[in-house]
Order: structure tokens, then C-alpha cells, then sequence
């Protein structure tokens, strides 16, 4: 009796599948396990705990670097304060000046070369002492405006006087002159100094002299210019 032939089975070659040259990709790692948030360090990184040793060298830095400007500051200040020379008590300055009315009126520019520059010693001058106290502490170049309150003194109806057009004083001062009311600038040959006066009233046998400043009970504002500055205690020029 022959045994049953046993039926081979036919193993068929499994042909791999054909690449596309792609690389397989990994598979993706869920960004929020178990229900929370990924932290990346990259993007949180841990913050580092300030030294407190740190903190307060900075700030003594901070103070000793402010220390540094303030004393460099000082000594520029004080160098360009000695090495520019300013007017004191004592030196002789030159100045151009304006002088205008409170409301703005100007009467008398002197601030150009039309007029010489005046020159006066300060503390030791017949220069009005608003103007000599304005020019204290000004350097050559230097313009300040200063307002200056009764600059030629305070009206005095006493220096108020009428005289007889043929007296002495009357025949000192004007001679043989024509006069009639106006301000007039007096030369006296006795003393060779100069005054102005106002003559109010002109009658046959009479004049009426006003001799305050024409400025006299006004507020005026200066605006003053240093031309040129000479020290008290400067050398003598030699030539």
C-alpha cells in the first residue's frame, strides 16, 4: 500500500516593494503627553538667580562713574571761568550800548561804529551806576540787557528854577544866545564840564531852567555790548 503523496506547496518569491527614494519619516512624538504642555529648554530656559554681590558692584560702578563726570565737569567749569577774563572794580572798559523806554521806544543807539565806544572806569566814573554794575562780570564781546529803574535818578521838581534873563547866571550860561524853549547842552567854561538843561519859559526878563536829566524818573532798558576790557593790574604798554 503506497503512502499519500504529499502535496508540495508552492512558496511564491515575495518581490519587495519599490522604494521612492524617500526617507521614512519617524514617527511624530506627541507635543503634549498626557495632556500637558512640552517645554523645550531652548525656549524656557531657566532663569538664573541674581547675585546680589553682583547687583551692588554694578551699583557702585553706576555711582563712581557719575562721581567722575561731575568732578570733570567742576574743573572745566572753573577753567573757562579763570582763563576768560571778566570786567571787575578797578578796570577800564570800553562799551557800545542802546538805550530804550519801558515800551520799547528807542532813544539813543549807540551800538555801532557810528559812535566811539565809551570809556569808563568802573567804580571810578560819572557813568550812571546801573550801567557800571550791569558791565561787572561781563566778558569782551559779551551783550547783556538790563532794565534799570530810575536810571538817571528820580525827578526833582527842586532843580526847578526861573532866573533873569539878564543876571550873571543867565548871562554865564547863554551869553547872547536867542533862546526859546527846548533842551540845550551847556558847556561851563569855568569848570569845562558839560550839562543839559531844559529851558521851560522864555519872557523878555526871564528863563525858566529845568536842569534834571531829560531822563530823569525814567525805567530805561540798556542793552550793552564789552568792546574791550582792560585789567586794572595789566602791565603797562611799553613802545
Amino acid at each position: 500500500m503506497s503512502e499519500p503523496e504529499t502535496k508540495k506547496e508552492e512558496t511564491t518569491p515575495t518581490t519587495p516593494e519599490k522604494t521612492t527614494g524617500a526617507v521614512a519619516e519617524p514617527a511624530s512624538v506627541p507635543e503634549n503627553p498626557a495632556g500637558g504642555e512640552t517645554e523645550h529648554p531652548e525656549d524656557n530656559p531657566k532663569k538664573a538667580v541674581p547675585d546680589a554681590r553682583e547687583v551692588q558692584k554694578r551699583k557702585k560702578l553706576f555711582i563712581a562713574i557719575g562721581a567722575v563726570i561731575v568732578i570733570i565737569t567742576a574743573v572745566l567749569g572753573a577753567y573757562l571761568l579763570l582763563s576768560v577774563p571778566t570786567a571787575m572794580k578797578g578796570d577800564t572798559v570800553a562799551i557800545y550800548y542802546n538805550e530804550s523806554f519801558e515800551n520799547g521806544t528807542l532813544y539813543l543807539s549807540a551800538m555801532n561804529a557810528t559812535y566811539p565806544p565809551l570809556i569808563f572806569t568802573l567804580g571810578n566814573s560819572s557813568v550812571i551806576s546801573g550801567v557800571q554794575d550791569a558791565v561787572i562780570g561781563m566778558s569782551p564781546g559779551e551783550i547783556k540787557t538790563v532794565n534799570i529803574p530810575d536810571a538817571y535818578g528820580a525827578y526833582d521838581p527842586g532843580l526847578v528854577q526861573t532866573v533873569n534873563r539878564t543876571g550873571p547866571v543867565a548871562q554865564a550860561i547863554f551869553g547872547n544866545m536867542t533862546l526859546k524853549p527846548g533842551l540845550y547842552t551847556v558847556r561851563y567854561r569855568t569848570t569845562n564840564t558839560v550839562s543839559t538843561m531844559t529851558i521851560l519859559n522864555v519872557t523878555n526878563t526871564t528863563l525858566t531852567l529845568d536842569t534834571n536829566n531829560p531822563l530823569a524818573g525814567y525805567n530805561l532798558t540798556f542793552t550793552i555790548e564789552l568792546a574791550n576790557l582792560t585789567k586794572a593790574n595789566a602791565p603797562a604798554a611799553t613802545s
